[in-house]
């Protein structure tokens, strides 16, 4: 699965603003002291992950941005500053070769709203190969299946309802863990022998957010019609509404997200 560059230029301020602090601070701490790191980021997209946590990180990075888009990586090549922030796009297919993508020196793993698209199995997979490297991992924006929108609409409930099964289709990495991800990423690192650290990192639109509240209930519109036990009618009309109040000024959303911060608890 993959997401138009534009799309994801118009979530990133949200997402940076979204991050959890705390968990930020946790990679801080983690990285004190260090004179360079080497760092593979899964799924990278347009390169947010990167431009969130550098500056938490020692001034000497090595980044490794591994995505199967190659148009998206094209544009990452560009975001390093000799001599001391490198970046390499590495083309790979996640969903395949994991195990791929974290061989060779690397030190620290990061992924962004990635979490929630992938299976069990993967997760598992992610759990366990990154255990046996002990390499910490930064995961942050899966979502947790929560999300409230004002003014309350009668049909906003069915609307989510219908999202959150959605989540769990699959997005190339077999049937997706959709909000379970919040609660049971963190606990799979638990299990294998990591401290974590976890915060909620919800994104906050208010009325003057209008395009991505657009672009977010659109989307969810067409996951609800996707569904199929919701006539097209209602969800045209509801969308409609929502629109409405959007252009009105009115309108204000909370999605729920969640981030941790994972370390082997040995190197603690």
């Amino acid at each position: 699965m993959s997401f138009s560059a534009s799309w994801l230029s118009l979530r990133e301020p949200y997402d940076r603003r979204a991050r959890n602090g705390a968990v930020l601070d946790a990679v801080s701490a983690w990285a004190a002291g260090r004179r360079s790191v080497a760092v593979v980021d899964l799924a990278c997209g347009l390169g947010s992950t990167l431009r969130a946590v550098t500056e938490r990180l020692p001034a000497r990075q090595s980044w490794r941005m591994a995505d199967n888009d190659l148009s998206l990586l094209a544009r990452v090549g560009g975001l390093g500053r000799a001599p001391d922030l490198t970046v390499t796009p590495v083309p790979i297919d996640l969903a395949r070769d994991l195990e791929a993508a974290l061989d060779g020196p690397v030190e620290l793993v990061t992924t962004s709203a990635l979490l929630d698209l992938v299976s069990g199995e993967w997760l598992e997979r992610l759990a366990t190969e990154t255990a046996a490297r002990r390499l910490p991992i930064y995961a942050a924006l899966s979502y947790d299946g929560l999300a409230t929108i004002e003014p309350a609409d009668p049909f906003d409930a069915a609307i989510i309802d219908a999202v959150n099964r959605h989540q769990h289709g699959d997005k190339g990495f077999g049937p997706a863990l959709g909000p379970d991800a919040a609660v049971s990423a963190p606990s799979r690192f638990e299990a294998v022998g990591y401290q974590v650290t976890q915060g909620s990192s919800d994104w906050v639109f208010g009325p003057k957010d209008a395009e991505i509240q657009v672009e977010v209930l659109t989307g969810w519109a067409a996951a609800a019609r996707e569904i199929g036990d919701t006539a097209i009618g209602e969800i045209i009309n509801w969308l409609a509404r929502r629109r409405d109040h959007i252009a009105a000024g009115r309108s204000g959303m909370r999605v729920g997200h969640v981030d941790f911060f994972a370390t082997p608890i040995e190197t603690r």
